[in-house]
C-alpha cells in the first residue's frame, strides 16, 4: 500500500502475472473489490486504488473533472509500466475505465464493465447530483452516504445480509465531504462514450447485478450489444453492486474471461 500522486495504490500478486486494475465505483474505496483481488491475486497482478477524492486518496484543491480522474488512471498504467492491463470497473469506475479506453485504447489488454452505462447524465441526474452536493453542504455526509448508498444494493442484500451495507456505510461516512463533492462534479463533467463502444476492439465482459436499479441489465445489454464479441454475464442475488453481494458468481465470470483472454 503506498501514496503517490494524491492516489493511495494496493498491490497485490506478482508483477509477473497478467496485470489486472480494479477502479472503484461511488461513493466507495478499492475495498470493494477485495474479494476480486483476493481470489485472482495468485494468477494475476491486481492492482486497486482509491480514486481521488475517495477513500484516503487526498482530493488536492477538491475541484476535478472525469478527464482528471482518467489522468490518473493512465497514470498508473505508466507509472506502473504495466504491458495490456485489463481494466476493471464498477458504476463511476465504468465511467473512468471507458474514457480510458476511448483516449488509449492501444495501451490496454482487456475491459470488464460491471453495473455501468456509457452515457452522460441527463437534466434529471444533473439536477439530482446537485441536490447531492447541497445536502453534503447542510445535513453532513452521513446523512448523503445514508440515502444514497441502499439504492446501490438489491433489496433482498438490505433485508437479508444487512451487514454488507452497514460496512460500507460505515466506510463512506469517513470520506472528505469536499472530495466526495469533488466525485460528484466529476461525474458532472463526464462525455458521452456510447458513440465509441462500436470502436472497442479489445476483449469486453459486461457484468451486471440481476437487480440493480441505477443500471439495470437493459442498460448493459445494450452496452453489450454496441462492444463487437463482448460477453454478458447477469448476476443473480444482486443489485448495482454485484462484487461485493455475490462475489462467487463475479469472481467466476472474471476468471473465465480472464483465462479466455489468456488463452
Amino acid at each position: 500500500m503506498k501514496l503517490e500522486n494524491n492516489l493511495l495504490i494496493v498491490e497485490s500478486g506478482s508483477k509477473k502475472n497478467s496485470p489486472v486494475i480494479f477502479v472503484h465505483g461511488f461513493p466507495y474505496d478499492h475495498l470493494m473489490w477485495s474479494k476480486q483481488v483476493e481470489f485472482l491475486q495468485n494468477s494475476h497482478y491486481c492492482i486497486s486504488y482509491d480514486i481521488r477524492g475517495l477513500g484516503k486518496s487526498p482530493g488536492g484543491d477538491r475541484q476535478f473533472t472525469m478527464e482528471t480522474l482518467v489522468d490518473d488512471l493512465l497514470w498508473i498504467v505508466n507509472e506502473f509500466k504495466l504491458d495490456k492491463p485489463v481494466l476493471c470497473g464498477l458504476s463511476m469506475g465504468g465511467y473512468i475505465s471507458l474514457r480510458a479506453v476511448e483516449r488509449a485504447q492501444e495501451k490496454l489488454g482487456g475491459l470488464i464493465l460491471c453495473d455501468t452505462k456509457s452515457f452522460p447524465d441527463d437534466d434529471t441526474a444533473k439536477l439530482k447530483r446537485a441536490n447531492g452536493i447541497k445536502q453534503i453542504n447542510i445535513e453532513g455526509l452521513q446523512k448523503f452516504c445514508e440515502a444514497t448508498i441502499p439504492n446501490t444494493f438489491a433489496d433482498s442484500t438490505l433485508k437479508e445480509r444487512k451487514w454488507l451495507y452497514e460496512e460500507i456505510l460505515n466506510r463512506a461516512i469517513t470520506y472528505d465531504p469536499a472530495g466526495v463533492k469533488g466525485c460528484m462534479l466529476a461525474m458532472l463533467s463526464r462525455t458521452d462514450t456510447t458513440s465509441f463502444l462500436e470502436k472497442i476492439m479489445i476483449p469486453t465482459l459486461i457484468i451486471c447485478g440481476e437487480h440493480d436499479k441505477l443500471t439495470p441489465p437493459l442498460v448493459m445489454k445494450d452496452i453489450h450489444n454496441k462492444i463487437k464479441d463482448s460477453e454478458l454475464v447477469i448476476i443473480p442475488e444482486a443489485g448495482h453492486m454485484a462484487p461485493v453481494e455475490n462475489p462467487e458468481a463475479v469472481n467466476k465470470a472474471i476468471s473465465d474471461f480472464l483465462k479466455k483472454r489468456l488463452a
